[in-house]
């Protein structure tokens, strides 16, 4: 089985509201060869008030992402509780259990980490990253955020730069969504 994986995909919330998350746009098949440079990792979703970023299969995050938004559906909108009926439904379902992605859901309030595991977890930080270049962007992302007045979408744009110039497995094809 060939395996599709690289991706960086950051978030950053700030105090006053600002939301932002981005992702790189390479899909890599295997070690060596990148299928595709400009992939849409990021969304807004349930009447543009929610970002998702997946990391982890395409086909698989795909799924995952229609089914988060039904769950925001059935909770109006509430994500903390949509997250953890999409993970209890994850974690559960014969089909649903094989699925390998991770996702990152934010709002204006709460920025969560959900997980196949059936994992919710609500970072200590106002930011995250997953992925291949997770790490890189991850640490960019906390130097900027505490040390710097920059804006959410400046944070995750220049998160995703750095990755970009140190992980193979990652782009500079950056899309953005914020609220």
């Amino acid at each position: 089985m060939v395996n599709f994986h690289a991706t960086t995909i950051v978030a950053v919330r700030r105090e006053n509201g600002d939301v932002c998350i981005g992702g790189d746009g390479q899909v890599t098949m295997g070690e060596s060869a990148i299928m595709k440079h400009s992939a849409k990792k990021v969304r807004k979703i349930y009447k543009n008030s929610v970002l998702t970023g997946f990391a982890g299969s395409v086909s698989d995050a795909l799924t995952l992402t229609e089914k988060f938004e039904k769950k925001l559906e059935e909770h109006g909108g509430n994500l903390k509780r949509a997250a953890v009926a999409l993970a209890q439904t994850w974690r559960s379902d014969k089909i649903m259990r094989n699925l390998q992605a991770l996702m990152i859901a934010a709002d204006k309030e709460t920025l969560l980490l959900i997980s196949g595991s059936g994992e919710v977890i609500e970072p200590d930080e106002n930011f995250v990253a997953i992925g291949s270049g997770g790490n890189y962007a991850y640490s960019a992302a906390h130097a900027l955020y505490k040390h710097t007045n920059m804006s959410a979408e400046e944070i995750v744009r220049e998160s995703l730069k750095i990755a970009a110039s140190v992980c193979v497995y990652t782009n500079d094809h950056i899309t953005i969504e914020k609220l």
